[in-house]
């Protein structure tokens, strides 16, 4: 069996394109929330509304982004063990059977 690429350290740091996707999709939440936030407190509010809206603005999109932060750090340990179960079976030290 073929095993790791032999010039490459064993780190469970996510590769650069992961992290670019991941920021993206917590900032695209983020925005999604504020979306939401703002209309949902300006159908709710009567008059002077500024400061309401605002701070339903902020927290939507608070609250968008760090569940989106949570999901994409889970993605990202997940795919993590993943290429480490990939590179132990290449170096043989993985399950010999399958399933």
């Amino acid at each position: 069996m073929a095993s790791p690429e032999p010039n490459r350290p064993l780190s469970a740091i996510p590769s650069v394109g992961v992290r670019i996707a991941a920021f993206a999709a917590i900032c695209l939440s983020g925005l999604a929330g504020a979306l939401i936030g703002g209309p949902l407190v300006r159908l709710q509010c009567d008059g002077n509304c500024g400061t309401p809206i605002g701070i339903g603005i902020l927290i939507g999109a608070l609250v968008a982004a760090g569940g989106m932060a949570i999901v994409s750090v889970l993605v990202m340990r997940a795919l993590g063990e993943w290429h480490e179960t990939t590179d132990r079976e290449r170096a043989g030290h993985g399950p010999t059977e399958t399933f």
